[in-house]
C-alpha cells in the first residue's frame, strides 16, 4: 500500500471534525485501494447486545466489547454480498476475543501475512479463498495512552513489514481524527445544550417581571409607563432624566421592548467615555451613526449626587 496514498487520506481525514464522516472517510479510502478487499472499523463502546450477540458466549466482560461502526470493501466472487453492511457475525466482538478483540485488548498490532495458511485464526476461511483474501492488518486506534477501538484491514495483495508499518502510522492519525471529533461533538452538545437553558432563563425571567420588567402600582409610575407606550411606537429620540437609583435605565430598556427594534439588540453606551469634540457627530448624525436595525442608549449630563446621568435612547 503506497505511502503516498495514506498521507493523502490522513490529511483528509483531519480535516473532517463529524464522528460519522471521519469513519466513513477512512474505510472507503482504504478499500478504494486496488489490493484491499475489506476495511472495517469497531470502537470501545458499552455493551448494548449482550443476549442477541453471536459472539455472547466468548464475551467474558459484558459491560463493553469492539462495535462494528464503519465497514467497505468490494466483493468478487460474492454477490448480493453488502460489504458496508454494520450487522451480522461481526457487529460485536468481545475485548480479547478473536483477532480483533485481540488486538484492541492488548493494543498491540497485528499481522497475518498469509491468511490461507494460517485458516486456524481465520472466522470464515471459506471467505478468504472465495475472495482470495491474503492478509490481514490490525491496528489499535490508540488516543492519549486509551484505545479507542480497532482498524482492521483485509487485502488480496500480501501485506510486506514496511506497508504494515506505514498503515500503523495511518492508523495512530485516524486515531487522532476520532478523538477530535468526538471533542467536537461534545462541544456542540453543550453549545446547544447551553442555548436552550439560556433561552429558558430568558422566558422565565419575563414570565417572572410582567409590564417590561416594571413593577409598581403608583399614579406616577402608571404615568410614566403611559408616556412609554406613546414613545416607544415613534422614531423619536428620548430624553430620560432623574435622579440616581429612579431607574432610567429600566425606562430606557421598556421604550426599547416595546419598539419595534425589540427583536434587534440593545446597545449601551457610556456617554462619558465619548470625547466632547465627537459627541454631537457620533449620535446626532453629523457622521454616519448607529445602523436602523438597532438601539441605542447612553449616558448623558451631570452625575452629581443629588442627580444622576439622564439616559438618552433612540
Amino acid at each position: 500500500m503506497e505511502a503516498e496514498r495514506l498521507l493523502a487520506l490522513a490529511v483528509e481525514v483531519a480535516a473532517e471534525r463529524t464522528l460519522p464522516r471521519v469513519l466513513q472517510i477512512i474505510v472507503h479510502g482504504l478499500a478504494a485501494h486496488p489490493g484491499v478487499a475489506l476495511a472495517r472499523i469497531w470502537l470501545l463502546l458499552p455493551g448494548d447486545l449482550c443476549a442477541s450477540c453471536f459472539m455472547h458466549p466468548e464475551c467474558a466482560d459484558r459491560t463493553q466489547c469492539f462495535h462494528l461502526v464503519a465497514s467497505a470493501g468490494t466483493p468478487v466472487n460474492s454477490p448480493g454480498e453488502d460489504w458496508s453492511s454494520l450487522q451480522g457475525q461481526f457487529r460485536r466482538i468481545p475485548v480479547n476475543a478473536r483477532k480483533v478483540g485481540q488486538v484492541g485488548g492488548a493494543g498491540t498490532p497485528m499481522l497475518i501475512k498469509d491468511l490461507e495458511s494460517e485458516q486456524d485464526r481465520v472466522a470464515r476461511p471459506e471467505w478468504v479463498v472465495r475472495e482470495g483474501v491474503r492478509s490481514f492488518a490490525g491496528h489499535p486506534l490508540v488516543f492519549r495512552d486509551q484505545v479507542l477501538g480497532v482498524l482492521g484491514t483485509f487485502t488480496r495483495n500480501p501485506i510486506d513489514d514496511a506497508a504494515f508499518v506505514w498503515l500503523g502510522m495511518f492508523a495512530n492519525q485516524a486515531a487522532v481524527a476520532i478523538a477530535n471529533a468526538r471533542a467536537f461533538e461534545e462541544v456542540e452538545r453543550l453549545r446547544k445544550q447551553l442555548e436552550l437553558e439560556n433561552a429558558y432563563l430568558h422566558e422565565r425571567v419575563k414570565d417572572g417581571l410582567p409590564s417590561g420588567k416594571i413593577v409598581g402600582q403608583s399614579p406616577a409610575l402608571q404615568e410614566v409607563l403611559q408616556q412609554v407606550e406613546m414613545v416607544a411606537r415613534t422614531d423619536a429620540e428620548v430624553l430620560i432624566s432623574g435622579e440616581s437609583g429612579t431607574g432610567k435605565e429600566l425606562i430606557a430598556r421598556a421604550i426599547h421592548d416595546r419598539s419595534p427594534r425589540r427583536n434587534h439588540a440593545l446597545v449601551t453606551v457610556n456617554c462619558a467615555s465619548v470625547p466632547r469634540e465627537l459627541f454631537e457627530s457620533e449620535f446626532f448624525g453629523h457622521v454616519r451613526g448607529p445602523s436602523p436595525g438597532r438601539s441605542v442608549t447612553g449616558t448623558v449630563g451631570s452625575s452629581s449626587p443629588t442627580r444622576g446621568p439622564s439616559f438618552w435612547t433612540r
